[in-house]
């Protein structure tokens, strides 16, 4: 099981610059990097709710808005990270399956899925507006439920420590990436399996134990 921003997908700095815009389009506070960066994983609401302490939920649906525009302005330019695609098929074709839970919409997914062509690699998928947000386990639950697997042959493998605190309240085996959101310390004080650095350790990784 992936979470698709920062795992899957380079698009760390587009997510983290279009909120950082959309608050400055309707002059909220800009959240500095670091924190922008830190809610990436979570759902929109519960996003703002982190970077925008003291603004009324009742302003959260601009903010939404004007984070979509430049999201959907900017995504174009996000690409998978090298290797990823080759991966995913690498492990498809092992037999394996593979699942999705993100925080991202099921709009924003299904949109991306179908720009990369990575729709048909998984098995099953979960959105932020369709179960909890992380770090609740409803998502991988859910997904447990559809794939009907064993949680001791699971991994949930990404870049923040929403992604490892969800693994842990699903009581699934949680893999860090470090090369997304979220620092490596950061990851590592989760006590995952394993911490990647750089992607082409983590897919050498996976394929060498798949």
């Amino acid at each position: 099981m992936f979470d698709w921003d920062g795992t899957l997908m380079d698009s760390t700095a587009v997510i983290a610059g279009a909120l950082q815009s959309a608050c400055a389009d309707i002059g909220l506070p800009v959240p500095a990097d670091e924190r922008a960066r830190h809610v990436i994983g979570l759902g929109l609401y519960d996003a703002l709710r982190y970077i925008l302490p003291g603004v009324p939920p009742s302003i959260y649906p601009q903010v939404v808005d004007r984070y979509r525009h430049h999201f959907v302005s900017r995504e174009q330019s996000a690409p998978l990270f090298a290797g990823a695609e080759q991966t995913l098929r690498a492990l498809q074709e092992k037999g394996h399956y593979l699942a999705v839970a993100t925080g991202k919409s099921r709009r924003g997914l299904d949109r991306v899925l179908a720009r990369t062509g990575l729709a048909s690699v998984f098995h099953a998928t979960r959105c932020g507006e369709e179960a909890a947000s992380k770090p609740a386990p409803d998502m991988l639950l859910e997904l447990h439920t559809v794939l009907g697997i064993d949680k001791s042959k699971t991994l949930m493998i990404g870049d923040t420590t929403h992604d490892l605190q969800m693994a842990k309240n699903a009581g699934i085996t949680g893999v860090a990436v470090a090369f997304g959101a979220h620092p490596a310390q950061q990851l590592r004080d989760c006590d995952p399996l394993e911490c990647f650095v750089e992607p082409h350790e983590l897919w050498a990784w996976l394929i060498k134990h798949a």
